[in-house]
C-alpha cells in the first residue's frame, strides 16, 4: 500500500495529474471537490481529519496506491501517513497564467485571488518544499510527470 499526497501552489497542475493517473487506473482523490474541506469564516482551509484518516485507513488495508492531492495548513498532521510528499512547481508567472487560463477551476481569476497565490507561493511554498520528498517541475510534459509519479507508487 503506498498513500502519496500531491500538493503545490494553484496551478502547479495537482487537478490535471491527478486525472491523468485516475485515466491510468489509480485511486485518486481531489481534496479540494467533495467535501474534504472544512473552511472556517476567516480562516484557512483544513482537511477534515476524520474524513482524511478513514480514507488513508482503507488503503492501508487496500494495499492499493492512493494519489490525494490538496494543500492545506493541517496536512502536516498527515505527514507521517504518506509513503511520498511530492511537491508540484513551477514558477510563479507560469501558475498566474495557467490560472488564467484554465477552465475548470474560477480560482485566480480576480485580482484578489491572484494576489493570494503571489502571496502564497512566497511564504506556503517554501514550507512544502522543506517537507517534500519528492518535487516536480510541472513544466516538463505531463506524460513524464505522471510517469515519474507512477514509479513511486
Amino acid at each position: 500500500m503506498t498513500v502519496i499526497l500531491v500538493t503545490g501552489m494553484s496551478g502547479a497542475g495537482k487537478s490535471t495529474v491527478l486525472e491523468a493517473l485516475s485515466r491510468r487506473g489509480f485511486r485518486t482523490v481531489d481534496t479540494d471537490v467533495g467535501g474534504w474541506i472544512a473552511e472556517e469564516p476567516g480562516g484557512e482551509p483544513q482537511w477534515r481529519p476524520g474524513r482524511i484518516d478513514a480514507l488513508i485507513t482503507e488503503h492501508e488495508r487496500s494495499r492499493e496506491p492512493l494519489f490525494l492531492a490538496g494543500t492545506v495548513w493541517n496536512q502536516q498532521d498527515f505527514y507521517p501517513r504518506f509513503d511520498h510528499i511530492v511537491l508540484l512547481s513551477a514558477p510563479l508567472e507560469v501558475i498566474l497564467g495557467r490560472v488564467a487560463t484554465r477552465g475548470a477551476n474560477p480560482f485566480g481569476k480576480i485580482p484578489e485571488e491572484r494576489a493570494r497565490i503571489i502571496a502564497d507561493t512566497e511564504e506556503i511554498e517554501p514550507l512544502l518544499r522543506e517537507s517534500a520528498t519528492v518535487e516536480i517541475d510541472t513544466r516538463r510534459p505531463l506524460a513524464d510527470v505522471v510517469a515519474e509519479l507512477e514509479t513511486l507508487a
